[in-house]
């Protein structure tokens, strides 16, 4: 089963960045010990108004230990946070796709299961 990863935007009010930021990393700092399914974490952050918290876990049933049952709709609120946000945190979960060559997804392979060539599929870069 894939790690699933648990991305939590906020928006926050710039005149409280500074504050939100050290409430938010005191919170999380002891939840490796608290949560054993997690298995990593971070803290982003793009001032002045922006704070991201990205979590890594080893299942659903560890996320929900930690989330709750509507783990994939609500977001975990911590007691006063709000007095801090622009608006209501977003949560948002992803899973690790593999860049491992014959891996590519289902929409860039050829009839007979075949991986184009690499000039066929777009490669990252502008142009």
């Amino acid at each position: 089963m894939p790690v699933i990863i648990r991305v939590s935007e906020a928006r926050v009010r710039p005149d409280r960045f500074e504050a939100f930021h050290d409430m938010i990393v005191s919170a999380v700092r002891e939840f490796p010990g608290r949560y054993p399914g997690l298995v990593d974490h971070e803290v982003l952050l793009a001032p002045p108004d922006s704070l991201v918290y990205v979590s890594r876990w080893r299942s659903e049933q560890d996320l929900a230990g930690y989330a709750g049952e509507h783990w994939r709709s609500s977001p975990v609120v911590l007691p006063g946070e709000e007095e801090y946000l622009l608006a209501p945190l977003r949560v948002r979960h992803f899973t690790l796709a593999s860049l491992a060559p014959g891996s590519a997804p289902r929409s860039d392979r050829r009839p007979g299961g075949r991986a184009g060539p690499p000039g066929d599929r777009p490669t990252g870069r502008r142009r």
